[in-house]
């Protein structure tokens, strides 16, 4: 019995340790090889539900026979697929129990059954990208392994691109965001995210092959791998970098560890929040000052008497700027998540509106307003912003806002740089994950951080409410932080920088269609030559 749950059990681990991946519990660092390893034995149990794939070695240990029938077959695969991917994202975004449950007000088991829910239902693009790769190389026994691993990681790059795409998309966790350290980061200013995890999947696929593959192919494998993780580590030395500074900014970036709890209360956590914003935002000397998401909790014309005014005032009549998280509107036209810019000589204040919203918290999707009203979240809906707003100008540099997790849509910060003469030089997010406590949430948020500096080669300012407040700079390193859970001022300089990366160049015209477009392309190239070979 053991042994016929085998197949199973081990991707239901894998998938664990890919969630793992990302952000290591204690340190928080990405792990790159962990992914990998995690989802090449997805890769060796897909190998071994037909016999027909154990063509590639003499090997036994992929069977088909030992399986129980439900592990065998592209039905088998999809199986597999699914118990990986949902032991995977289950893993990655288990604190929205805590949003849920300890914020929300869900009893615990049903907080419990939303998160399995959700990832289960996430999971289903994997299971199907699992089923077609199986049904395109199933009885095909004179599939090569290189082949193979192409079509593996065009299918499962399909996957990853549903999930970041469909019903407001939620790519939280995406295998390539393990790598923003170790050797596949350096394809990140070429390919992006996406890119990084498709050779990565590729890679993963290519590792059952070292011990599946006849001895003479064995050094060929192994020196492809190599080459593909080990290449890139010179390119941050061999290629000249894609941008040039545009000046330093000093910036202090403001964290206030109001507890969540408390937030919105009038009596506690809005009165903490505008005193000690207000009084930070006063004080600063920084040329540039950031307050994070609703460091303001409350519409302006809901601000104690003069409040407002004394900021305007304090940022219009010298010589700094500031950002600062607050909520805009009114009933008639509907309210906004925004970030507010002072600074001297302006006609009108600056805002941006935050476009890309989060379901439950910003926005009830369609058919699932019984679902909020089970949880007390003093939120509703908010009216989106437009895709690509103006950036903020300032002392030559020209920084582009987004708030929360925004930052994880790296093609819709793309847009931002379709001009390469007015394209950002600094991008900032600012944020408040309070709302998952201490969890590796804010772990994982970082990464995403670090992978859109990578990106695009921009510094990242990240403001938070609870952590992490970092300077990120344009090759995705961590130059200064605060403490997470404290309340404090992060003091700093950060290097502008412009010019244009080829992800940020390709993506900013064309969004993710390329990737859309050339991982179908294989998988309808491998269709006809799967129906011709047989006929």
């Amino acid at each position: 019995m053991r042994a016929r749950l085998m197949p199973t059990l081990s991707v239901l681990l894998a998938g664990l340790a890919q969630a793992v991946s990302t952000a290591a519990p204690g340190s928080g660092q990405p792990l790159w090889w962990l992914q990998i390893l995690s989802l090449s034995v997805l890769g060796w149990q897909l190998n071994g539900c037909a016999g027909n794939l154990a063509s590639w070695s003499s090997s036994t240990w992929s069977d088909a026979e030992r399986r129980p029938p439900w592990q065998t077959g592209w039905r088998g695969a999809a199986w597999l697929g699914w118990v990986f991917a949902t032991a995977w994202l289950s893993g990655t975004f288990w604190w929205l129990f805590i949003s849920m449950h300890t914020y929300g007000g869900l009893p615990a088991a049903l907080a419990v059954v939303a998160v399995l829910a959700l990832a289960g239902a996430l999971s289903l693009y994997y299971a199907a990208a699992c089923a077609v790769f199986f049904k395109l190389f199933s009885g095909f026994p004179s599939v090569r392994w290189m082949w193979a691993a192409i079509c593996f990681a065009s299918a499962w790059t399909l996957a990853e691109l549903a999930r970041g795409r469909w019903f407001t998309g939620f790519p939280w966790g995406a295998g390539g965001y393990a790598h923003t350290a170790g050797p596949l980061a350096n394809y990140a200013p070429w390919l992006g995210v996406y890119g990084v995890g498709a050779v990565a999947a590729w890679a993963a696929f290519m590792l059952p092959g070292l011990v599946l593959i006849s001895q003479g192919r064995l050094r060929r494998a192994a020196a492809l791998v190599a080459v593909a993780l080990i290449l890139p580590l010179g390119a941050r030395w061999a290629m000249p970098s894609f941008t040039h500074s545009s000046g330093a900014l000093d910036v202090a970036l403001l964290q206030g560890n109001i507890p969540q709890d408390e937030k919105f209360q009038p009596g506690t956590g809005v009165a903490d929040a505008l005193r000690w914003y207000g009084g930070a935002l006063r004080d600063s000397r920084a040329l540039l000052t950031v307050a994070p998401e609703t460091a303001l909790p409350l519409l302006p014309r809901q601000l104690p008497p003069g409040y407002w005014d004394a900021l305007q005032e304090r940022y219009t009549r010298n010589d700094r700027a500031a950002l600062i998280g607050i909520p805009l509107g009114n009933a008639r036209d509907g309210y906004t998540n925004a970030v507010v810019g002072l600074k001297p000589g302006q006609s009108e204040v600056y805002r941006y509106d935050k476009h890309h919203l989060v379901p439950f918290g910003e926005f009830v999707p369609p058919f699932f307003q019984w679902f909020l009203d089970m949880m007390n979240i003093p939120l509703g809906e908010f009216r989106r912003g437009a895709l690509a707003q103006p950036s903020f100008d300032f002392k030559g540099q020209r920084l582009a806002p987004n708030i929360c997790y925004e930052d994880l849509f790296g093609e819709e910060l793309g847009a931002r740089f379709a001009d390469a003469g007015r394209a950002p030089t600094l991008l900032v997010n600012v944020s408040n994950i309070a709302w998952f406590g201490d969890s590796v949430a804010i772990d994982q948020h970082l990464q995403i951080s670090r992978m859109r500096a990578l990106e695009f080669e921009r510094p990242m300012l990240r403001a938070t409410n609870t952590g992490p407040t970092v300077i990120i700079d344009h090759q995705g390193e961590v130059t200064a932080r605060l403490p997470r859970l404290t309340r404090g001022v992060l003091e700093g300089v950060v290097q502008g920088r412009s010019g244009n990366t080829p992800f940020a160049t390709w993506v900013a015209r064309l969004g993710l269609w390329p990737f859309w477009g050339l991982a179908a392309l294989v998988l309808t190239f491998a269709a006809w030559q799967n129906r011709r070979q047989h006929g």
